[in-house]
């Protein structure tokens, strides 16, 4: 693929192959760092790549069927597991069928509200868990998704977006407790409708 780098009144405000300061990560009053190290600005390179499932639908995981698939109604569908994670709980919330965020059917997105916060309330319902995120980055797949993550009661060092970071680094939880906090989530999920599969595989 030919590419060149973007170009627009933003991009030429940027300094390209600088190495910037890692000093506001740190200052944050949410930071979750001591000290940062950034990469240099790499240039950024238009057209971009396509997205997972743009050129070819079979390439898109959200279409195929999942053993991590925990819970699903006609229209969405939450998977968990398919990773290993030191949160209580992290998982996808996606539609069944394949549509981006740009041009989906507001019918289908009428119905993301309540089922957003019953996910949140689901997740809650796993012991120690005191708040559920809800976050978009919708870079790796262009089936739109959206990750759902909870925070650890009394962890105020997961506040806001720093909560992903300590994903990352936090030792796995054992493989017993993450199973049954994936069915106590899908379990809740189903009591307001759809039907959970706490045994996965499914």
């Amino acid at each position: 693929m030919d590419q060149q780098p973007a170009d627009s009144p933003y991009h030429r405000t940027l300094p390209i192959g600088e190495r910037l300061s890692g000093k506001p990560l740190v200052e944050d009053r949410l930071s979750c760092f001591e000290d940062v190290t950034l990469r240099p600005l790499e240039p950024m390179l238009v057209p971009e790549a396509p997205r997972a499932g743009t050129l070819e639908r079979s390439e898109c995981g959200h279409c195929r069927p999942s053993e991590h698939t925990i819970w699903h109604d006609d229209l969405w569908q939450v998977r968990s597991g398919f990773t290993p994670f030191g949160l209580p709980f992290v998982g996808g919330v996606a539609p069944r069928e394949h549509v981006l965020l740009d041009d989906a059917p507001l019918d289908l997105l009428a119905t993301l509200g309540p089922l957003l916060q019953r996910v949140s309330n689901a997740v809650k319902a796993v012991p120690g868990v005191a708040r559920t995120h809800l976050a978009r980055w919708g870079d790796g797949s262009e089936h739109f998704h959206l990750w759902a993550m909870a925070r650890p009661a009394g962890m105020m060092q997961g506040r806001g977006a720093m909560l992903a970071f300590w994903d990352d680094v936090l030792p796995p939880l054992p493989d017993d407790l993450r199973e049954q906090h994936l069915e106590i989530v899908a379990e809740a999920l189903a009591a307001g409708g759809g039907t959970a599969f706490p045994a996965r595989g499914a």
